[in-house]
């Protein structure tokens, strides 16, 4: 079984526990790149040491180790691996909301390490996924309307219909090698300053 070369940051506050979780990954091939005993240097040791999986395992993680963990990953977005005692199925949804790929209840154990953390690395590049599929779409939506807009100030300005406005801003953005909508957004610059 071949493991995926991952660089994992480890944050334990359960001293013998992080040992035994630190001895099993590094003989399961992992390079931890750090050691942490609590939440409080996470942001500035993610950025330091860039580790591709952050693996926290915490007895009772508490609304506030989620939020700090939610501003981290604003950051710095990465695969979270959760190890807890809690299985309340609210705490549970607020740290997948917090960013957390694999929420594990009862422990992280040897046997168990390969297949968690490639859930929470493909649970994580399929939300990575979906969320530029959503900003993608989300400034497709936006350009049309720049177009839209840009298109109806030419229909307005040159009593034209909206197929000579559309043919005449593509043959403009062709003659000055621009994307039609940077040039729509010209269009509609030069409007607001002829209104002013």
């Amino acid at each position: 079984m071949t493991v995926p070369a991952l660089k994992l940051l480890l944050v334990d506050e359960t001293a013998n526990r992080k040992l035994g979780l630190l001895e099993a990954l590094q003989q399961s091939g992992y390079t931890v790149v750090g050691v942490l005993s609590s939440m409080q240097d996470l942001d500035e040791q993610v950025r330091a040491l860039a580790p591709d999986v952050i693996l926290i395992e915490a007895d009772s993680p508490d609304r506030d180790t989620l939020e700090h963990l939610s501003v981290v990953l604003a950051g710095a977005p990465r695969p979270v691996v959760l190890g807890a005692s809690s299985d309340d199925p609210e705490f549970i949804r607020a740290a997948v909301r917090a960013g957390v790929s694999a929420y594990v209840v009862d422990g992280i154990g040897p046997a168990r390490l390969q297949p968690i953390l490639t859930e929470a690395v493909a649970r994580f590049e399929a939300l990575q996924a979906l969320r530029a599929e959503r900003d993608s779409a989300r400034a497709a939506v936006a350009d049309r309307t720049v177009v839209e807009r840009a298109k109806g100030i030419l229909m307005r300005e040159r009593r034209c219909d909206e197929d000579t406005a559309y043919r005449m801003m593509r043959k403009l953005a062709q003659e000055r090698s621009l994307r039609l909508v940077d040039l729509a957004a010209q269009i509609l610059q030069a409007a607001r300053h002829l209104r002013e």
